[in-house]
């Protein structure tokens, strides 16, 4: 391979990083639908930190809102699959209490995917 081969490959791995990075991404979300019930409890900005206190039929659950991200915090829900769920930062991520009925949702941008299927 020659000099002008090996520039070829690193513009090319340079170009194909920079598409992914611009064009995979579906940009910040904006804020957080938070579901009680099945119902819709609050729509809060994600660009102000917060706490939410949400009734569910087991207690209530702690939502936390901070830079940007969202997150159950506390749950009375047994197996805590809501809280090991983490902050959730992207648009389409949920976090969802079952035992509890209660859910986190960040909309406002592009979902990183159309749909999911088994």
């Amino acid at each position: 391979m020659r000099p002008g081969d090996w520039a070829v490959i690193f513009v090319a791995a340079l170009a194909v990083a920079w598409l992914f990075a611009a064009l995979w991404q579906g940009g910040p979300a904006r804020r957080a639908v938070i579901r009680s019930g099945g119902q819709v409890f609050a729509e809060v900005p994600l660009d102000r930190d917060r706490t939410l206190r949400v009734p569910g039929p087991l207690g209530d659950s702690v939502i936390a809102v901070r830079a940007g991200r969202a997150r159950v915090e506390a749950d009375p829900s047994p197996r805590q699959y809501c809280v090991k769920q983490g902050w959730l930062a992207r648009p389409g991520d949920v976090a969802v209490c079952l035992p509890n009925q209660v859910s986190v949702e960040l909309a406002g941008g592009a979902k990183a995917y159309d749909s999911l299927s088994y």
